[in-house]
């Protein structure tokens, strides 16, 4: 056997030593994708103003906000990318919560302190039936009570006739419901003064205690902040500073004393919302609007039976042309088997060192790469077949129906995988997956079937080879 043969099998040994070595076990080590592992879908689509148009740096900027958000809630492997002009795909594997998501990356989080310059009385709770012996009595309380409610309204245009008199002033709304389900919640009205701080001032929001036990979140400001949040806070003993979130106030408590650096949001939190808006506000404001264009979960019961599906699809499709390869090639056929073995293993090694997730599509991939595996030896055996036809020794049509199908090999290939990459590039989420798993298997069959087909029949020749005259001799 020439040098080059020798070259050719250890180099075959040396990729698939390395190749199950970095990627065993494969199960824990393979990314799974949103269709396979479960979790949130989300399209958001930027909203621009006048004032605050959607451009292609307010596009950027949001990707790196949501980004951050995401990074810091702990979420594995997302995919968050642009869509368009005006659209940002999130996919977030293993969330199950879809309202949660949403609240974090879907608010805006724009942060102000307001001086409250006047607050309008709230409505009481509404009456319930069982409290009233007759049904005339409790018609009775119910007007009484809807007069009470429309007072605060009436106390909002009453502001918003004020506004032009405030610099800066504006009208927001605090929802004083006890629980988040209920219908005794009520609404009163803040007429709020200038901002005197804003969130571009935070440099830290931490989920956090106060001294009664109820959950809050601690913030730090810059030193710029510091000294403005220091000055309102004198100027302001005694009287209510109100903290708005996206143009509502969450609360507005009384300064007691004069406060600097830091401070604590309070409202009616569980230490989940408290987590999510300290994320929000360490990361900042979303640039621009969004609105929610689709938002779909896909639970992890239906990606295990896709996984299922997947898999029986590639078993029976792989058994299917072993078989075929068996009957028709015999020997030769064990060989593209083999190879074919090898390929699957690269494919999967690949993924693995290029951090690719299999997606649902990438399993569909990945069994068209079983058939497209042994087209090559089909090829290159069907020259063999002609080049012994034609007189030649086995070893010479070895090397001819190689040598032969290699340029017809190549071309097919490149073709699949240039449309792979169009695929890759263009396309979003499982297309792209698609075109992953596909340019990994094309990349992968082609050596397989050039080089590990090749380094297997040179070894059973060599064998049989040696056998000959070993048999001759006895």
């Amino acid at each position: 056997m020439i040098r080059r043969d020798s070259v050719r099998i250890w180099s075959v040994i040396i990729i698939v030593a390395i190749a199950i070595f970095w990627s065993w076990p494969i199960e824990g080590r393979l990314k799974l994708g949103l269709d396979l592992k479960g979790g949130a879908h989300i399209v958001l689509q930027a909203v621009g103003t006048p004032e605050n148009p959607v451009t292609d740096d307010s596009i950027d900027r949001l990707l790196a906000v949501i980004r951050n958000r995401i990074d810091q809630y702990g979420v594995a492997e997302p995919l968050i990318q642009k869509s368009g002009q005006n659209r940002v795909i999130v996919d977030l594997p293993g969330i199950q919560d879809a309202q949660a998501a949403l609240d974090l990356i879907g608010r805006t989080a724009n942060l102000e302190f307001r001086e409250v310059i006047s607050i309008s009385e709230p409505a009481p709770p509404p009456p319930q039936r069982h409290n009233y012996a007759s049904d005339e009595q409790f018609a009775e309380f119910q007007k009484r009570w809807e007069d009470a409610a429309s007072f605060a309204n009436r106390a909002k245009e009453e502001f918003e006739k004020r506004l032009d008199t405030i610099p800066g002033g504006m009208v927001s709304v605090e929802d004083l419901a006890s629980t988040k389900d209920s219908t005794d919640g009520y609404k009163r009205y803040y007429l709020l003064g200038p901002v005197v701080v804003g969130g571009k001032h935070l440099v830290d929001a931490r989920p956090s205690y106060n001294n009664v036990g109820k959950v809050t979140v601690s913030i730090k400001f810059n030193s710029d902040g510091a000294r403005l949040f220091e000055a309102a806070t004198i100027k302001n003993i005694g009287r209510q500073i109100a903290i708005v979130l996206d143009g509502v106030t969450i609360s507005a408590p009384v300064v007691q004393e004069r406060i600097s650096g830091e401070g604590q949001i309070t409202g009616n939190f569980t230490i989940e919302e408290a987590n999510r808006l300290a994320i929000m506000l360490r990361a900042g404001a979303l640039p621009v609007e969004v609105e929610i264009a689709e938002n779909r979960s896909i639970g992890p019961s239906l990606g295990a039976d896709s996984i299922k599906a997947g898999i029986e699809a590639g078993i029976i499709g792989a058994i299917m042309v072993f078989v075929f390869m068996l009957l028709f090639y015999q020997f030769r056929g064990l060989a593209a088997n083999v190879a074919l073995i090898v390929a699957m293993l690269l494919v999967f090694a690949g993924m693995i060192a290029l951090n690719a997730t299999l997606t649902l599509p990438g399993i569909a991939g990945i069994v068209l790469t079983i058939g497209m595996a042994v087209d090559g030896n089909i090829l290159i055996y069907e020259r063999i077949k002609e080049e012994l036809k034609a007189g030649k020794t086995p070893v010479a049509a070895l090397d001819a129906g190689f040598r032969k199908a290699l340029g017809t090999i190549l071309d097919a290939n490149l073709t699949t995988l240039i449309a792979a990459a169009v695929l890759f590039y263009f396309g979003s989420g499982p297309v792209r997956g698609f075109g992953v798993t596909l340019s990994i298997g094309i990349v992968a069959s082609v050596y397989c079937n050039v080089v590990v087909t090749r380094a297997i029949l040179q070894v059973f020749m060599r064998n049989k080879s040696s056998a000959k005259p070993a048999a001759a001799k006895s």
